[in-house]
């Protein structure tokens, strides 16, 4: 723990703070949701990433003794908490993505290091560079087939399944949490585009927008 600089990157609470979609809002619009909207979009902004890399096993036990969560058992898993608002990805074989509620994830990264002492580990803090997206409806599956180069029907990506995949001319992580909802967790250089994307893409499903 010495050896390692931790820093709190949310900025003071007195300071406004922006979602990666804020400007992308006031640029394209957003259409508000109705009875005809196959498609709802809704971002969660300002919620905390944290990478964690290193053994499944003393990463495992570290996650479980802090959230009372297990790792995915197996590749491409998703698992979230009894509450829905905590989740950890499968990434790669010795990386995990977890996200939080915005304002923990500072201290969980301190808790998690000092559990971790000496093991070989790495933890970063990629909050600020990325951002996440909510998609409801019937007509999602549709929507994802003609703008990821993954297979996204349903028979093929079950609840709990998560992927790294291409998303238009970027790169997404693709995430099913529960039947009727999908995630797409996105850079925050990439919002604006992707955001433009989805609402050209779900024009033919009268996509609607909760803006944050």
């Amino acid at each position: 723990m010495s050896n390692v600089n931790i820093y709190d990157s949310r900025a003071d609470a007195a300071i406004p703070a922006e979602s990666p979609l804020a400007f992308s809002y006031h640029r394209s619009g957003a259409p508000a949701a109705g009875a005809a909207s196959r498609v709802v979009l809704r971002e969660r902004p300002f919620l905390g990433h944290l990478i964690l890399r290193g053994g499944a096993i003393v990463l495992d036990e570290a996650v479980r003794d802090e959230l009372g969560m297990n790792l995915p058992g197996r590749p491409q898993g998703l698992v979230l908490d009894a509450s829905g608002e905590r989740s950890i990805q499968w990434l790669s074989p010795d990386e995990w993505l977890l996200i939080v509620p915005g304002g923990e994830e500072f201290a969980l990264e301190g808790r998690l290091r000092e559990r971790l002492g000496d093991a070989s580990f790495a933890i970063v803090n990629v909050s600020g560079g990325q951002t996440l997206l909510e998609l409801e409806g019937d007509a999602v599956p549709e929507l994802l087939m003609k703008s990821v180069i993954y297979d996204a029907h349903p028979q093929h990506f079950p609840v709990g399944k998560g992927v790294t995949t291409v998303f238009a001319k970027t790169t997404t992580i693709l995430r099913r949490p529960d039947e009727s909802r999908w995630e797409l967790v996105i850079r925050r250089s990439f919002a604006d585009y992707c955001y433009r994307w989805l609402l050209d893409a779900g024009e033919e499903y009268a996509i609607g927008v909760v803006a944050a």
